[in-house]
């Protein structure tokens, strides 16, 4: 039995052995350094892949092109500059703002891969069940563990704000993760609702108030606008061919 695992194992390095087939031999010094680059590929995709498990992204079609048509950036922001991520650099947030169906979930998601690819952690929630986990840990006297882990992360995504309102201990919770982030990792948010209605989801001007000033500062806010691009793919996938079996039998 080869000793290669053992001994990539002690010095914590990748299984050598496994690469060794896929580089040419020319001399001893180009094969090793030939060697240690492929290992450190592999290291490095092996990261971007645990980042993105650990993000816990939604499922969702990545394939399609994404179409900034409907969204009006900020003064100075545009479409290229945005997936840079000099706002994830820059420890600045992004608020999405525009009806359901619009995009705003899915461009959340291609900013945090994008993020995760180059080496930040992510952690995506929908709002409504990150409030709900927090006030359970809350109950069982983990509030502190849970919200150190979301303080980890270089960027946070919290979607659908604005969906379901919020229990005063729900809203607090979600407070503390806004309160604990502020100025030392991004926040991502989605909602429908515009900052001069979010009291009725949080129920207390006070709080609210508070809440929208650390997200709104140093933040690049962005508005959707247009049809629900569900809707419009719902209706695109609809069969030519069951539209007219309709109509005949209207006919007759």
């Amino acid at each position: 039995m080869s000793a290669i695992p053992r001994l990539c194992k002690t010095l914590r390095i990748a299984n050598l052995e496994a690469l060794a087939e896929d580089v040419e031999f020319d001399n001893p010094e180009q094969y090793l350094t030939a060697l240690l680059e492929l290992a450190v590929e592999q290291r490095s995709a092996n990261r971007v892949q645990r980042l993105i498990q650990q993000a816990r992204f939604p499922p969702m079609d990545m394939s399609r092109a994404y179409s900034y048509e409907n969204i009006s950036f900020p003064d100075g922001l545009d479409a290229d500059e945005l997936m840079t991520l000099e706002f994830l650099e820059q420890k600045e947030n992004l608020c999405f703002f525009g009806p359901c169906g619009t995009g705003k979930t899915r461009l959340a998601v291609m900013l945090g891969l994008k993020a995760c690819q180059k080496g930040y952690s992510v952690q995506f929630y929908r709002t409504v069940d990150l409030v709900n986990m927090l006030v359970e840990a809350y109950e069982k006297g983990r509030a502190k563990t849970a919200l150190a882990a979301i303080a980890k992360c270089h960027m946070l995504v919290l979607d659908e704000i604005g969906y379901i309102p919020f229990s005063k201990r729900a809203a607090e919770m979600l407070f503390s993760v806004v309160s604990q982030g502020y100025q030392r990792q991004t926040i991502v948010t989605t909602s429908n609702l515009e900052f001069g209605r979010w009291n009725e989801i949080f129920g207390d001007d006070r709080l609210t108030a508070a809440l929208i000033d650390r997200i709104v500062h140093r933040s690049n806010i962005l508005g959707f606008t247009g049809p629900s691009r569900r809707f419009e793919e719902a209706m695109a996938k609809r069969s030519p061919k069951s539209t007219g079996s309709t109509t005949k039998n209207e006919e007759e």
